[in-house]
């Protein structure tokens, strides 16, 4: 456990590890090509390497440098690993790697820690089926552990028949080029955070494969191709950046995040406009983004569909808003680390603050965090919520939080970094 220390103001200027979303992207995009990539600035932690050991259980070297890593490419051609492939809960890696063993040739087993088997995969396997996949849940759950019986994709026409987690969507992107025929995928009902779609879609482009696709993110169109090797740089998370921008929010301070650039393929970024609207001033400063928080912030309502990842972090800063916020179309929350959306609420409510929980929705009543007070915070071994409730630390004492190494997963230094704050 570990306890926050309140500070009357922060001024820093951080800079934050490189995104896990577009770290994870690259690296399957280099481990399917055909020749040696380099990564620069990509985000070592633990979700990311179980990504880059699975890769090189299947034949993908990885050498891993300190600011870079560089990745030699198959082409598209996987060993068959000897043992299963163990995510630990890497949501992210699951679902994109479910599908890239599918190109292999041989059985495959892929699993997780207990929450991982909990966490649904049954739309993905669906789509994957339509594309001649031999896959299945190993208990009949819908969920890991999987067995997959590969022979490569077929391509062709599948359907996806729901959206709501984008993850199941660019994981068959990322495979599609290396289907036996060019393939197409149609996407039943609403695709939730297109952000991280259309990140997929320049990650693949920037990799040499253009996909045609409407505005709604739910037909495409996939060329038959290979990845070709390239140097990609990364930039810095936003989800991580968030902190810092909401402790500069809430202290009514100065805290610019040197790394995260305007624009940038993190829809994560648009929290700071979300914080400008609730009070605070936004500016662009170098390559990075600069945010003064204000002594008075007000309630927004936002429909948050397309960044849940930052949405405990706006919840927390909410409590320290004036007025009501209210943030919708968020029920995807449920199937993260940990049900994101009863988790936030619940621990706002140990700390006195007053909210409404509904099936999608999430309401925080800000009095200007006069009624807060310090509490034991549960993590549920989850990353975002140990890294949003330490920013309401930096306000009110007493905040302990429990678990805190959960921070490994995305930010292994963040304790480090957040304590620079002070």
């Amino acid at each position: 456990m570990i306890e926050i220390k309140p500070v009357s103001k922060v001024d820093a200027t951080v800079v934050v590890p490189g995104s896990k979303s577009l770290t994870q992207r690259a690296l399957i995009a280099a481990a399917l090509a055909d020749g040696t990539s380099k990564l620069i600035g990509p985000l070592a932690s633990e979700d990311t390497s179980y990504t880059s050991k699975a890769l090189e259980q299947m034949g993908i070297l990885v050498e891993r440098g300190e600011n870079s890593w560089v990745v030699h490419g198959s082409g598209g051609k996987l060993v068959t690993p000897e043992e299963d492939i163990f995510l630990g809960n890497n949501g992210t890696a699951t679902r994109f790697l479910t599908s890239v063993t599918a190109l292999g040739q041989g059985d495959f087993r892929i699993d997780g820690e207990e929450r991982m088997q909990e966490r649904p995969i049954g739309p993905l396997m669906e789509a994957l089926q339509g594309w001649g996949v031999d896959i299945a849940s190993v208990n009949g759950t819908g969920c890991p552990p999987l067995h997959l019986k590969s022979k490569g994709i077929t391509g062709g026409a599948t359907i996806l028949p729901e959206g709501k987690s984008s993850q199941y969507v660019s994981s068959l992107l990322l495979v599609a080029p290396y289907a036996a025929q060019p393939a197409t995928l149609e996407v039943n009902g609403e695709v939730l955070s297109k952000p991280y779609v259309a990140m997929t879609l320049s990650v693949m482009s920037d990799f040499g494969v253009s996909v045609e696709c409407n505005e709604a993110f739910t037909s495409f169109t996939i060329p038959q191709g290979c990845y070709r090797a390239m140097e990609y740089e990364i930039e810095g998370d936003a989800s991580n950046a968030s902190y810092f921008w909401a402790a500069a929010a809430i202290t009514g301070g100065r805290v610019t995040v040197a790394n995260v650039p305007v624009p940038s393929l993190q829809g994560d970024a648009d929290l700071a406009p979300l914080l400008a609207r609730m009070g605070c001033e936004i500016s662009l400063d170098g390559g990075g983004i600069t945010l003064r928080g204000r002594d008075h912030l007000d309630g927004i309502t936002v429909d948050m569909g397309n960044m849940p990842d930052v949405v405990p972090t706006l919840a927390v800063v909410a409590a320290f808003a004036h007025g009501k916020t209210v943030i919708t179309n968020i029920a995807h929350l449920r199937i993260k680390e940990c049900d994101r959306l009863s988790a936030t609420l619940t621990e706002l409510t140990k700390m006195g603050a007053r909210v409404e929980e509904g099936d999608d929705f999430m309401v925080i009543h800000g009095d200007g965090g006069a009624c807060l007070h310090g509490a034991e915070i549960e993590t549920y071994n989850d990353h975002r919520m140990a890294m949003s409730f330490a920013v309401a630390g930096l306000r009110v004492p007493g905040v302990k939080i429990r678990g805190e190494n959960c921070v490994a997963k995305s930010f292994p230094t963040f304790w480090e970094s957040f304590g620079e704050l002070g």
